[in-house]
């Protein structure tokens, strides 16, 4: 399968998943088309306000200061020299913990950057805005280098930061790759089946979650299923397999559930006696995950027993959509087509979810 270069920048940005893989091939950068800027601000806003609903990372920083207590190491030398003893004062050398980090620092610079790139007013102002507040919160300081954000690490209580962080990268780059040799690294994904198969996957989650109306929506990617296990034997937790969906998506109200199946391979084979079939593999897998969630008279229950399926591949200049309702499940099989424009994807997209 033949993907635009320019189609898998897309899916890289609603993935977030730059940089990330090893044996790069070297990519040029082109001309943003108009939509790019404002697809990299909308993502990076999103994440932004998500991550403002906790309060922001804190990092330490060195002070210098002249005290009237001991705080941290006494600078002996400017004491001294400056008499402050006899003040009752004391230079003193310490950290303090402060919300100005450069990580945040980073993040703001990056919202006031691509603020002046997009082409929607309403896009740009809200930009400004969540700028304007990381400022009234105190990150105030000098945004630091591209290089010097990239010796970022992030431990355990600080995972939470990564996604605003890539977006801000995102944001701060602005290069679209292209085919021919450049300056800039970027795996090829013709060398990488694998990545470019879960780089779909994953794409098609963040495009769901960026795209659809959190008040009405609840978007989960790798969500665990349980069985329906009774009069099991001791032994059959350690040897029975696990299920796990790539996508669901759960309205609110009227509660509705789509499980949604990416697959990387072509939506037809050679069938039995006939030139094409569904795959039936995974119209077992996908049926699988909607009968076993049955009849669970729990909170899930409205979502659950009466779930659709879908499974979503890719293509190249060409469109399917079947479906079929089986035992009160609607099953669909359809197709994206990945050489289509960004406009036409999102379209094809948000058509694939009832009533959005």
């Amino acid at each position: 399968m033949s993907i635009p270069i320019r189609n898998i920048w897309w899916l890289m940005l609603y993935a977030s998943d730059l940089g990330k893989s090893t044996d790069p091939a070297q990519l040029a950068a082109e001309d943003l088309p108009e939509e790019i800027p404002d697809l990299v601000a909308e993502i990076l806003a999103r994440t932004v306000e998500q991550r403002q609903r906790r309060q922001l990372s804190t990092a330490f920083r060195q002070r210098e200061a002249v005290l009237s207590r001991v705080r941290g190491r006494i600078d002996h030398l400017t004491t001294s020299r400056r008499q402050l003893l006899a003040k009752g004062q004391v230079a003193c050398r310490f950290e303090e913990l402060t919300i100005d980090s450069p990580r945040n620092r980073f993040v703001r610079a990056a919202l006031e950057t691509v603020a002046r790139l997009v082409s929607q007013p309403a896009l740009a102002h809200r930009c400004r805005g969540l700028a304007h507040a990381l400022r009234l919160q105190g990150v105030v300081g000098e945004p630091p280098s591209r290089q010097q954000i990239s010796n970022e690490r992030f431990g355990r209580h600080d995972a939470i930061d990564q996604p605003m962080l890539a977006a801000a990268r995102l944001a701060m780059d602005l290069a679209l790759p292209t085919e021919d040799a450049g300056p800039h690294s970027l795996l090829d994904p013709q060398r990488c089946v694998h990545w470019l198969r879960r780089l779909y996957e994953r794409a098609i989650g963040g495009f769901y979650r960026l795209h659809l109306n959190e008040a009405k929506w609840v978007v989960s990617t790798g969500k665990p299923l349980s069985w329906p296990l009774c009069e099991a034997t001791s032994g059959i937790a350690q040897v029975f397999p696990s299920m796990r969906t790539d996508i669901v998506l759960d309205r609110r109200d009227p509660p509705q559930r789509l499980v949604i199946d990416t697959k990387f391979t072509s939506v037809y084979t050679r069938g039995w006696h006939r030139e094409q079939s569904l795959r039936a593999g995974y119209i077992y897998q996908l049926y699988a995950y909607l009968r076993s969630q049955e009849g669970r008279h729990d909170q899930t229950a409205p979502w659950a027993d009466a779930a659709a399926g879908l499974l979503l591949h890719p293509a190249i200049d060409t469109e399917v959509d079947e479906s079929v309702q089986i035992q009160g499940h609607q099953l669909r099989f359809a197709t994206v087509d990945l050489s289509a424009s960004h406009t036409e994807l999102r379209a094809r997209l948000l058509q694939l979810v009832p009533e959005v």
